[in-house]
């Protein structure tokens, strides 16, 4: 698996070292670094060994992910972005279960999508929430968990344009699940 930086460098990005977060303006100091920083070990408020957390786990992950997606792989857009349409507009309790089979609808879906892209919305632009907002603003778990779901909701709305697409990815993976 690339690290993101090599992904960065694939992506033709060059990530920054200092100031806030140049894809989402989290507000870090150490740029996308202290923002993935947060990412990994930021949400300590939510016990997730508790399995009625879990959701909280894929939308931090999603919400992570779409506001990012120059540091991952192009079809990264399709998965993280369908997870949370089949979560909030069919209402599907996603468990650790689901994400290989929705990765393996995905691998044979693109076979025939292969110039299929999903055009992230403009840096900055790709959710009103970032992760220094819900460390900042949340003082116990249930604000956290409110704050995390807020986010992932905010940045699904941001990539509204390819909602046709993912739902039609949603209906073919539910009709196969």
């Amino acid at each position: 698996m690339q690290n993101y930086t090599d992904l960065a460098k694939k992506n033709g990005v060059t990530l920054l070292d200092t100031g806030k977060c140049q894809f989402c303006g989290a507000n870090t100091k150490r740029g996308v670094h202290e923002c993935l920083e947060i990412f990994n070990i930021g949400f300590q408020d939510i016990d997730f060994s508790n399995t009625e957390n879990h959701l909280y786990i894929f939308l931090i992950v999603d919400a992570h992910t779409l506001q990012h997606p120059e540091i991952h792989g192009r079809w990264n857009n399709h998965f993280h972005l369908t997870r949370l349409h089949l979560i909030f507009k069919y209402d599907i309790k996603w468990n650790y279960k689901l994400s290989p089979k929705l990765s393996d609808y995905l691998d044979k879906y693109k076979v025939d999508k292969q110039d299929e892209y999903l055009t992230p919305p403009e840096v900055l632009k790709r959710g009103d929430i970032t992760t220094t907002d819900i460390l900042e603003k949340s003082s116990n778990e249930a604000q956290c968990k409110e704050m995390i779901k807020n986010w992932a909701l905010d940045v699904y709305e941001k990539w509204n344009r390819h909602h046709n697409v993912v739902d039609n990815i949603a209906k073919g993976f539910l009709n196969i699940k």
